[in-house]
């Protein structure tokens, strides 16, 4: 047997033992992980440590080193995380609706565990502890399976996990991890219909087209973030460049960043410049039309496909419009229905943004940096939806959950 299906055998048998288990004992379970992370984070750093090493010398991208980094601060911003999703309502077992037919019987619609999730993922090991907690915490198990570039980091984290669910009430079995990282265990991990429930794949375009194209376990897609801020004719100057600043560079290697810029034709005439220049000084390069590389020194012509790309680092395409419906128009094309903001003081323009345009989380006066779990209140997230069925946007505990039906009789029959 492969260990592929062994581990996925193993997190299967636990999920009747799992969804049995209390609130307390799930929070438990996460309150020790956090003790664990920061007990054992030297270890983990020195692990971390291996897969920068590795990354930089296989010529890894700086944007994507930056995604493998797992330092101090960000071991205990994860502790701390648990902490927080320790304060979180536990949404199984929760009533969702009651009511009584005419013959008697009374039916309940209750929050139940999915029951195994499998997560494939790229680079940011981080996910490795924000998946795990949330499935734990919602009774659900998971197989993870990371990717090449952080198997150190992945495997060292889920040590940390087993080491401090040896000490809770949950099964130690209900998180694993497939180090095996070929493309060929990826592809029978998609069609592992006997043992998962659901899969949820995190990561770039790439990887996302491929687990959906191909998988016959239900998909809960999660997209790549081609993101947009369209700054309207109406825009307050330094609100619109200081919110294209942070959108673009605030983290520029996470999908909720921006790749493109939509500028109203007279606020370019204005204004175009100066958010050239602050853009140029905040190192980032720029891919603009015509009217942009009119309006600025070192701007490269940009392409259809300018328009198409997650650059996911220092980049930015920049496009005049005529109107707010030629930006709508624009995002729905390119968009990848993940995260997109409008900068204006008009009314109708903000409504017409809102209900036109077809994403996930969509903005007035705002940076797209919000689309997070952690920033919607939900603690830590599984992953981004930019899909319709089932959940949509960060996804937290409740998107983790199905339903049940129960009905309590006295005898009826049909």
């Amino acid at each position: 047997m492969s260990d592929l299906i062994q581990k996925a055998k193993l997190a299967n048998a636990t999920t009747t033992a799992l969804a049995t288990k209390s609130t307390e004992q799930k929070n438990q379970a996460l309150k020790l992980l956090a003790n664990e992370l920061r007990k054992q984070k030297d270890y983990i750093m020195a692990e971390n440590n291996r897969d920068i090493v590795a990354g930089r010398n296989n010529g890894l991208h700086e944007s994507l080193i930056d995604r493998l980094i797992l330092n101090e601060e960000r071991i205990e911003d994860m502790a701390d995380a648990l902490i927080q999703l320790t304060d979180l309502k536990d949404p199984i077992g929760e009533i969702m609706e009651e009511w009584s037919r005419p013959n008697g019987l009374r039916i309940q619609k209750a929050r139940v565990p999915i029951g195994v999730v499998g997560m494939i993922y790229e680079a940011r090991p981080n996910v490795t502890i924000d998946a795990a907690s949330l499935c734990l915490k919602t009774g659900n198990a998971v197989l993870l399976r990371g990717s090449s570039s952080a198997i150190y980091s992945n495997t060292a984290l889920v040590k940390v996990i087993h080491d401090a669910l040896k000490q809770s009430d949950l099964p130690e079995n209900a998180v694993q991890l497939v180090e095996d990282t070929s493309r060929e265990t990826a592809s029978q991990m998609f069609k592992l219909n006997e043992y998962l429930d659901v899969l949820i794949p995190r990561g770039g375009k790439k990887l996302i087209d491929t687990v959906v194209a191909n998988a016959s376990v239900p998909v809960l897609e999660t997209g790549a973030g081609n993101c947009h801020l369209f700054i309207d004719e109406s825009a307050n100057k330094d609100m619109a460049i200081e919110i294209a600043i942070n959108a673009k560079t605030q983290r520029p290697s996470v999908c909720n960043a921006i790749e493109t810029i939509l500028v109203e034709r007279n606020w370019a005439e204005s204004h175009l410049a100066a958010l050239i220049q602050a853009l140029q000084d905040a190192n980032v390069e720029i891919h603009g039309d015509s009217i942009t590389v009119s309006k600025g020194n070192h701007i490269i012509k940009a392409t259809e496909e300018d328009y198409e790309t997650e650059y996911l680092d220092h980049i930015v395409a920049i496009k005049v419009v005529d109107s707010v419906q030629e930006a709508i128009d624009h995002i729905n094309q390119y968009g990848t229905n993940h995260s997109e903001s409008i900068i204006t003081e008009n009314d109708e323009h903000v409504v017409r943004f809102m209900n036109e345009v077809d994403a996930a989380a969509v903005y007035h006066n705002a940076s797209t940096r919000f689309t997070d779990g952690f920033e919607f209140g939900f603690g830590a997230e599984i992953g981004i939806s930019t899909q319709k069925l089932h959940a949509r946007g960060p996804m937290g505990l409740e998107a983790l959950t199905s339903t049940k039906y129960l009905l309590y009789g006295n005898g009826q029959m049909k």
